[in-house]
């Protein structure tokens, strides 16, 4: 079997302008364009703040990284690069923390070690 990226969508409790991607398997150039269209119908249903869980992620490859890029230009708006941050990362495997941290986008994007920490963050 090839390795795949299933992607489970959930609104956060309470919350009705954040929605959770729950990504499991491979975020790689056969999954970028699904990962971006889930950003896309996400975004146009309202939503405003993202939290991507990558628990049960096992690789993410460049065209990974370029993907969550894209779909983080999706949510912030221009003016507010740099100043708040609408995607959060979390529950990350260490080995994907390190790369994320590696290639500077934990600079933009925030990491937290939880769900719950990630979506408190985002009344700070």
């Amino acid at each position: 079997m090839e390795p795949d990226l299933i992607i489970t969508t959930e609104q956060a409790q309470g919350r009705e302008n954040v929605v959770i991607f729950h990504l499991q398997g491979w975020l790689d150039s056969k999954s970028e364009e699904r990962f971006l269209q889930a950003g896309r119908i996400a975004y146009e249903a309202g939503a405003r703040f993202l939290i991507i869980d990558l628990g049960e992620i096992e690789a993410i490859t460049s065209a990974g990284m370029r993907a969550i890029q894209k779909v983080y230009k999706i949510f912030t708006p221009a003016e507010e690069h740099f100043k708040v941050a609408h995607i959060r990362i979390c529950n990350a495997p260490p080995q994907i923390n390190t790369i994320l941290g590696i290639t500077g986008f934990l600079q933009n994007i925030p990491s937290y070690a939880t769900m719950e920490s990630a979506l408190v963050s985002f009344d700070e």
